[in-house]
């Protein structure tokens, strides 16, 4: 079967402030808009047969700015998880409520007030990636490579779906902006090919705290709802 490419947008303005955007119209930032243009770069080369969108501004911001003659399928499959309530918060306060460490630690039982359960994410992302890829094959071959523009969160279950992860363990990966995770699919067994591949080693080194600052401890260890800004940034 064919080769899928999961692309997560490029950083946004919320991505940048620390808020979580959800399915609000949050546009890329400078450096987004940056980053999209320099995975275009890698991925123009590529002869890809299919490019499918999440229908929200910043996935099709990404791909006008990396892919310009691409004219991509928008597929709801694809949109973000429905934060609810949630959306449009800093993450510093939803890091308070009752509900972020059943997020961190059991998120499979979440259903975020006024929105979208995340195993109901997980769900319908993994079965339009899946059907896609179906389709990719039925007419290109099981040579052929396509590619997805989504969001942290939906990638990442794609991700966990894909190494046969309960969706209780998809904290643990990460998809930064702009990254690119490759998944392999066939008969059997999925392939995780790359994991948030940005070609960029700098992205490793954590950005300087001012004198004193401290490292709360539950931010070493929990995972940014919604993806977060990325790495060293």
């Amino acid at each position: 079967m064919a080769t899928v490419l999961l692309l997560r947008h490029g950083r946004t303005t919320a991505n940048a402030s620390g808020g979580l955007a959800g399915r609000l119209p949050v546009e890329l930032d400078d450096i987004g808009r940056d980053q999209a243009v320099r995975v275009g770069e890698r991925l123009r080369k590529l002869p890809l047969a299919a490019v499918v969108s999440s229908p929200l501004i910043r996935c099709r911001q990404t791909l006008d700015l990396a892919l310009p003659d691409a004219a991509p399928v928008v597929d709801e499959g694809l949109i973000e998880c429905g934060y609810g309530d949630w959306e449009g918060k800093p993450l510093k306060e939803l890091a308070k409520e009752s509900l972020w460490p059943v997020v961190q630690q059991h998120p499979s039982a979440v259903v975020f007030p006024g929105g979208e359960a995340m195993a109901a994410m997980s769900a319908r992302a993994v079965a339009t990636i899946r059907r896609w890829d179906a389709e990719v094959t039925a007419e290109h071959g099981p040579e052929a490579l396509w590619l997805a523009c989504s969001h942290g969160d939906v990638i990442k279950a794609i991700v966990a779906d894909a190494m046969g992860l309960h969706l209780d363990e998809f904290q643990r990966i990460v998809a930064d902006p702009a990254s690119l995770s490759v998944i392999r699919y066939t008969p059997t067994r999925p392939f995780l090919v790359r994991l948030n591949d940005t070609a960029d080693l700098a992205g490793l080194v954590p950005p300087p705290r001012t004198a004193g600052q401290a490292v709360e401890p539950a931010a070493q260890s929990d995972a940014a709802v919604g993806g977060g800004a990325g790495a060293g940034v």
